[in-house]
């Protein structure tokens, strides 16, 4: 096992043998015993293939080009698997402190009452430091490989987050929050022009950081539209266009509250979807936090233009009001539909708590439709966490799943002989395969993932 980890940390191969869990598609959950998985140098996925006895294992390693007799092989015991790093489409580093605090009121209230005055403090690029390394520390612990973050509209800030997700080895889309109205004048932008320059700033320090955008990405972010003036949405969109391979996030019919606002603000426009595609910021790089609300156009846009939805069900429910999303709806028109934790407007940073809070709110849609919109499977939501998730990011081709070239973003799940106990449903003698992996997802958490791996480099401390 240490022999594992100091090859993990130096770009050295890796190999497993076990029980492997990955999804296909939404509907194609595979559960592969005994299988030999290869993850070269280069951090990606070199070899898959079950039904391996451990004789075998030494011509297989041979085949890839190592020699077996000094090349180090992980046994995984029943019980032990690994499965894809999990994805949070959705959350808010500058919200770590506050998790939990001012659930049961509206939006805009719990922004001005409790989010702004806590955003504010990351004007200061020390607490910066100490609190962005907190929650990159703490995503990585709870198995989220890759993370699509808003930061603070602080511009120096956002790039300390950057830097801090770079040297912890997180994949990360990390994002100046643009907003420049409807805040505290102690918290927004001076103006338009600052606004666009500090996030010019982002993406030349990224391009610096990380010129390949192997980890770490910079990702387009207006708060939403009632945070940001026409003008700032048309600069927003002019960098859009000047890099179209940067992908875009923002708040997207979150509460009616939100929605009648923007339509006060912007009465031009029927729909939130009609915003922000005249502005050039609704394309297949969009990620559009929550969509509870949408109209059949909108739905229609937004699956014709190609956008990702991050559901986001734990901030949905524990608003002043009980948000349903229609999340079937969604995948039955084949949108790319991915979890987010909205930490802190999600009281958790977990995805195991957010696949089953989205299992919870599937089952009260399909009671509100009359069974028309079935709820979400077991299955379907560890989809939603992984290969879902990656496909909103923009990031499928590259991970989600363990595909034979992919890189090696995974998770080391320990259900037994834990060195510090954890409250999961024990497991039995009679146990099969997939009853583990249902009782780790809806009793698990960060105790039972052992080891977290971001491109074949192990990264949980």
């Amino acid at each position: 096992m240490e022999e594992l980890d100091k090859n993990a940390g130096s770009g050295l191969p890796l190999a497993f043998h076990g029980t492997v869990i990955h999804s296909q598609s939404l509907d194609d959950l595979e559960i592969l015993e005994n299988c030999i998985m290869i993850v070269g140098t280069d951090g990606k996925i070199q070899a898959l293939q079950a039904g391996v006895e451990s004789e075998q294992i030494n011509s297989i390693l041979s085949e890839n080009g190592y020699v077996p007799d000094v090349f180090p092989v992980k046994y995984l015991k029943r019980g032990e698997f690994l499965c894809p790093g999990f994805v949070d489409t959705h959350n808010h580093a500058p919200q770590w402190a506050q998790r939990g605090v001012g659930r049961g009121i509206s939006l805009l209230d719990w922004l001005d009452k409790v989010t702004f005055a806590h955003e504010a403090k990351f004007q200061d690029p020390e607490y910066a430091k100490r609190m962005y390394a907190s929650c990159v520390t703490g995503f990585l612990q709870q198995g989220i490989t890759t993370a699509s973050y808003y930061g603070s509209h602080h511009g120096q800030a956002t790039r300390i987050l950057a830097d801090v997700c770079f040297e912890k080895g997180q994949r990360a889309l990390v994002g100046k929050c643009n907003m420049n109205r409807n805040a505290p004048d102690w918290y927004r932008d001076p103006s338009v022009s600052d606004s666009l320059h500090e996030t010019r700033e982002l993406i030349h320090h990224v391009q610096q950081l990380d010129p390949e955008y192997n980890l770490v990405k910079p990702i387009l972010t207006p708060r939403f539209a009632i945070s940001c003036e026409p003008e700032l949405l048309d600069g927003l969109g002019a960098i859009a266009r000047e890099h179209p391979d940067l992908p875009i996030q923002t708040h997207f019919n979150e509460a009616k509250q939100e929605i009648e606002f923007t339509r006060q603000l912007f009465p031009e426009f029927d729909t939130e979807a009609d915003l922000y595609q005249r502005y050039g910021l609704l394309n297949d790089r969009s990620i559009l936090a929550h969509c509870i609300f949408l109209q059949e156009g909108e739905m229609r846009r937004i699956q014709e233009l190609g956008c990702g939805i991050a559901h986001c069900p734990i901030a949905n429910t524990t608003m002043q009001e009980f948000m349903v999303a229609p999340v079937r709806e969604y995948l039955r028109r084949g949108i790319k539909v991915g979890l987010g934790t909205d930490s802190g407007g999600g009281y958790s940073s977990s995805i195991l708590d957010a696949m089953k809070q989205a299992f919870i709110v599937s089952n009260a849609q399909q009671m509100l439709t009359q069974g028309r919109d079935p709820a979400l499977s077991l299955h379907e939501g560890f989809f939603l966490a992984t290969l879902g998730g990656a496909q909103v990011c923009g990031l499928d081709d590259r991970v989600g799943n363990f595909a034979v070239g992919k890189e090696f973003d995974a998770l080391e799940i320990h259900t037994t002989d834990l060195g510090q106990p954890g409250v999961m449903s024990p497991v039995e003698d009679e146990d099969t395969t997939h009853v583990i992996f249902e009782k780790f997802m809806m009793t698990g958490d960060d105790r039972n993932i052992v080891k977290v791996y971001v491109s074949g480099r192990s990264v949980k401390i």
